[in-house]
C-alpha cells in the first residue's frame, strides 16, 4: 500500500479525510502513483498533472522522505520507504504571491 497525502483543496475535492492509502501495481514511480490516484479519484484528473502533456501543474510539488521530487522524472523509482508505505508520497499545493 502506498501512502499518498494531498493538500486540503485536493483532499476537499476528492472527498477525502486525511492521507489515501492506494494499490499501485508495478515499479512505484511518481507516475504510476499518480496514475492510481486519478484513477481511484477521477475528479483529481488535470489538478496534479496537465490532461494532454501530464507534466506537473506549477503550483504543486512532490515530496518524498523529506526531499522535493518535483523536478525528477516521473519514472524515476520512489525510495523504498514510499514504496513499503513507510512514509507518506506527499503533494503539496505550493504558494506563491508577492
Amino acid at each position: 500500500m502506498i501512502r499518498v497525502t494531498l493538500p486540503a483543496h485536493l483532499r476537499k475535492l476528492a472527498h477525502v479525510d486525511g492521507e489515501v492509502s492506494l494499490e499501485v501495481a508495478g515499479q512505484i514511480t511518481q507516475r504510476s502513483v499518480l496514475d492510481a490516484l486519478e484513477a481511484r479519484y477521477p475528479m483529481l484528473r488535470g489538478t496534479i498533472r496537465e490532461h494532454v502533456s501530464g507534466k506537473r501543474r506549477a503550483f504543486v510539488r512532490f515530496f518524498a522522505c523529506g526531499e522535493d521530487l518535483s523536478h525528477e522524472s516521473p519514472d524515476t523509482p520512489l525510495p523504498e520507504a514510499i514504496a513499503t508505505g513507510a512514509q507518506p508520497f506527499m503533494i503539496v499545493g505550493a504558494i506563491a504571491g508577492g
